[in-house]
């Protein structure tokens, strides 16, 4: 979903066009073979093994967006290093949850907060220990 939104688009329509674009991509996918975007690798079904070849290969972290289901398996699997959660001032009263129900609790840390002009709050969090 983020291909056609962002592929074509330059600095000059969106600062953020350049990290999306020039950015190494790597898509979990247990569905595509092939990504049609550029710097776009596709590493097939989730793996936790493969997560921490990758993370390993990537010293300055991986950003995660767009996928829920994934996050959560990571979070499962302890391979979340940061976790930025955007919290917005409207209530929705339905939606994805990223926390559903699981069998052992996930302890974590704030490790920095900030809170915007338009009232979201931006909150980090780091494993506990």
């Amino acid at each position: 979903m983020f291909a056609p939104a962002w592929s074509t688009r330059t600095v000059d329509d969106d600062p953020g066009a350049p990290f999306f674009n020039d950015t190494p991509k790597y898509v979990v996918s247990s569905t595509l073979t092939n990504a049609d975007w550029s710097n776009s690798t596709v590493l097939g079904p989730y793996d936790a093994a493969a997560i921490r070849r990758l993370k390993d290969e990537h010293a300055a972290g991986i950003y995660v967006s767009g996928s829920v289901s994934l996050v959560r398996a990571l979070l499962a699997d302890g391979l979340v290093g940061e976790l930025h959660l955007f919290v917005y001032p409207i209530a929705l009263g339905a939606g994805l949850r990223l926390f559903l129900g699981s069998p052992a609790a996930i302890k974590l840390d704030l490790v920095a907060s900030d809170t915007y002009d338009n009232g979201v709050v931006h909150l980090a969090y780091g494993p506990r220990g």
